[in-house]
């Protein structure tokens, strides 16, 4: 873990208060802690715990994440692809607004994470077509390989329509006239 500065964390706590426009008595009431302990940690006198930290997040509405890095508690992510900082960097987002963004952008990267090693295991296990997500990216050709596959299923290997009795065979049925 690295060395932390008290007030460091201190001081990004109280620049967030201010730019959220919440006086310190509302976080301190939102937080469950006292005035004067918050007023401690922004002056730097007290480090605050991991769970003091994550109920001040959630009075500012920002992610706890970001206070355990300012607080040397999580190290800072190695790879970043420029999203964060160049959300961070614009000046015409709201920290809440950054905040949200950055949240979404962290959500869709884990769902991302978890697919790409679902898919790994369903490679190592699976006997029966994938599971085609709508809506997904790159899914156009997932449905036309599904299209086909199903079109291939319909039809025998000579390219002839299965025999209409074997099921899920399904024929256009049109209304016959009689003729009286």
């Amino acid at each position: 873990m690295r060395n932390v500065n008290v007030n460091s964390i201190g001081e990004y706590i109280r620049e967030q208060r201010e730019q959220a426009k919440i006086s310190m008595r509302q976080l301190a009431q939102t937080a469950g802690v006292s005035n004067p302990y918050l007023s401690q940690i922004e002056r730097g006198l007290r480090k605050p715990s991991a769970d003091i930290l994550q109920q001040l997040a959630k009075g500012l509405r920002i992610s706890a994440e970001a206070l355990y890095v300012q607080a040397g508690i999580l190290e800072d992510r190695e790879a970043d692809s420029g999203v964060r900082t160049a959300l961070l960097a614009d000046t015409q987002l709201s920290e809440r607004q950054k905040q949200v963004l950055i949240e979404i952008y962290e959500s869709f990267r884990r769902e991302n994470a978890t697919r790409a090693e679902g898919a790994e295991d369903a490679e190592d296990t699976e006997s029966g077509p994938a599971e085609l997500t709508t809506g997904a990216p790159g899914a156009e050709g997932d449905i036309m390989g599904a299209v086909l596959a199903a079109e291939a299923e319909m039809t025998g290997e000579d390219g002839d329509p299965q025999d209409p009795q074997d099921p899920p065979y399904v024929t256009n049925i049109r209304p016959t006239s009689t003729s009286d």
